[in-house]
């Protein structure tokens, strides 16, 4: 039978989820942070692993090219593809904020401006709000952008709010609590029902071992 393929975001939460492996028993010939292949399937053929970019995630598995996906909810919030959330794995935990000078009243500013690679997200946040903004879109170094005038504020990605603070930044709202989910191809599921709520199920007897 052909292995399921799960594309799994590369990087910290990869590297989160190989106690997951472990703890199943599911094998590589080689460490996975350790590869240089980008595709590896377990010694005893069951899985194969995507090792992607996180933002590619939802795109490997929406196609059906994979037919699991480990990835951040903010990943997936701000993609709103229509894939079948399984399994919340509870490592990865961070926050998508809103973030600027100490003390600022974002609400009281007439034309907001807010720096973020998250557009969606950011737009539908202040939307319900009833905020008019305006996005500027950015790859990286966002902190930067209210330090200099770009914006008034951001709209990121934090895990402990220290790069916010050694930027004299503060956390003025917060958007989403973001986790790891498992999440799958809506045909895989119909197809390989059997296999992934195998998977599925495995997964949740070992992760109150395998999360710490």
């Amino acid at each position: 039978m052909a292995p399921l393929i799960l594309a799994c975001a590369k990087g910290y939460l990869l590297k989160e989820a190989i106690p997951l492996f472990d703890a199943l028993g599911i094998q590589f010939d080689e460490p996975l942070l350790e590869t240089r292949k980008l595709a590896i399937d377990s010694v005893d053929g069951t899985i194969r692993i995507l090792q992607i970019r996180p933002w590619d995630v939802p795109v490997y598995v929406q196609s059906g090219c994979a037919d699991l996906g480990i990835v951040g909810y903010d990943v997936l919030h701000e993609h709103h593809t229509p894939l079948n959330r399984l399994l919340d794995l509870n490592f990865g935990a961070c926050q998508l904020v809103i973030a600027g000078q100490p003390l600022l009243n974002y609400k009281a500013i007439r034309r907001l401006s807010v720096a973020t690679k998250y557009p969606y997200s950011t737009e539908l946040f202040f939307r319900s709000q009833g905020i008019k903004v305006e996005l500027i879109k950015l790859y990286g170094a966002i902190e930067l952008a209210p330090i200099t005038g770009l914006s008034d504020v951001i709209c990121d990605l934090t895990a402990t709010g220290t790069t916010l603070r050694e930027n004299h930044l503060d956390i003025l709202d917060t958007v989403l609590e973001s986790t790891a989910n498992l999440v799958a191809n809506p045909f895989s599921l119909k197809t390989r029902y059997r296999d992934i709520l195998d998977l599925v199920n495995r997964f949740k007897t070992v992760l109150p071992l395998a999360v710490k």
